[in-house]
């Protein structure tokens, strides 16, 4: 059954969501958004109480039994540890994230004092988001390295287990980023649970800077992020549709030993327009814009020429609920796969945990 969705709703259920994990591609959205899509905006002091926003559109129930998984990961955002409670049917949570700085510094470590995952493990996520950052700290034989794995080793000290999530390594540091997991590997020791996270891939790429098979030797668990099928700059569609996390997942069992093989799934989702207003321009295309617009008058604020016009865009989004994020944890489980991740705490419709369970 397909759902018909009013453009202004689905405009405020979606800008709700922090959507994806790439740091240039992630939208924040504003707190009030945020309190709104939640149902707990702070108090007001208004003469009249502003009336809950009534959907039009109506969500397919799911059916069935739960999902039974023996390990379900969760990353939980430090700036966002209250959309977290221990009672989620999660055994393995990843505080995201420790970064690495412009002189090649572990910076930002999550306090794991601060969250209390109760019986279940805590990994610390140690992130890179710069190309050259990451070719920096990757040099053998720097300073640089040697500093910033002895630095993770002592940050990971109080967690169960470190994981790295370097998603822009260049393709000439391929061998240099394999050796410095093999590394960190070594120093981590065994008592220590380390994982990595790798993009989707349906085959082995030539110079494949993610060789899933050559990541999965040097750590306990390999977590696929089988989503961002499109991003925010693609055509409109699925972050993570059925048939695509199906390839994914075909190869990722070729590559990876069941054992390792985590299966990342989105909670988050996209809107994309056909017009974008925002830009800079050239006196022509600033001409052009006001005139195909009709805009009637230009006035001059302290002798700089400033314009108003009104557009109306197209808006298409794709999200995830329950029912869809259901859809990929069964096409995974049927497949054998019981060890699931999910990206991320907050994100979520709220009553998918209680389609989870966990068994031994």
């Amino acid at each position: 059954m397909k759902r018909t969705i009013s453009c202004i709703l689905l405009l405020c259920l979606v800008s709700a969501i922090s959507f994806a994990k790439g740091k240039a591609d992630t939208e924040v959205p504003t707190e009030d958004v945020e309190y709104a899509f939640k149902g707990d905006e702070p108090s007001v002091n208004t003469e009249e109480e502003e009336k809950p926003l009534v959907p039009l559109y109506t969500l397919r129930e799911p059916t069935g039994k739960p999902v039974e998984l023996r390990e379900s990961w969760g990353y939980v955002m430090q700036s966002r540890i209250g959309e977290y409670n221990n009672s989620m049917p999660l055994t393995d949570v990843c505080f995201f994230s420790a970064e690495v700085n412009c002189y090649g510094e572990l910076v930002g470590i999550p306090n794991r004092s601060k969250i209390n995952t109760g019986k279940a493990r805590c990994h610390l996520v140690i992130t890179c988001d710069s190309r050259s950052l990451t070719h920096f700290i990757l040099a053998p034989g720097s300073k640089e390295r040697s500093n910033l794995l002895k630095a993770i080793v002592k940050a990971g000290q109080p967690y169960d287990g470190v994981q790295i999530d370097f998603e822009l390594v260049p393709a000439r540091d391929r061998k240099h980023f394999i050796t410095f997991l093999a590394d960190l590997r070594y120093m981590l020791g065994k008592v220590k649970w380390f994982t990595v996270c790798v993009p989707a891939r349906f085959r082995l790429l030539s110079e494949d800077i993610y060789p899933y098979a050559e990541i999965a030797q040097y750590s306990d668990r390999v977590f696929i992020m089988a989503y961002d099928e499109h991003w925010s700059t693609s055509r409109p569609g699925p972050v993570a549709s059925v048939d695509w996390c199906r390839k994914v997942m075909e190869y990722a069992q070729k590559s990876i030993p069941p054992k390792k093989l985590i299966m990342g799934i989105p909670f988050y989702g996209r809107t994309w327009a056909n017009e974008t207003t925002a830009g800079g321009w050239y006196f022509s295309g600033a001409n052009r814009i006001m005139t195909e617009h009709k805009v009637p008058e230009v006035v001059y604020e302290s002798d700089i020429p400033t314009f108003k016009y009104t557009a109306s865009v197209d808006v298409t989004g794709y999200f995830n609920d329950t029912y869809s994020v259901l859809q990929l944890c069964r096409l995974y489980e049927e497949a054998g796969i019981h060890k699931m991740g999910f990206w991320r705490v907050g994100q979520e419709d709220p009553t998918i945990w209680d389609w989870i369970k966990i068994v031994k």
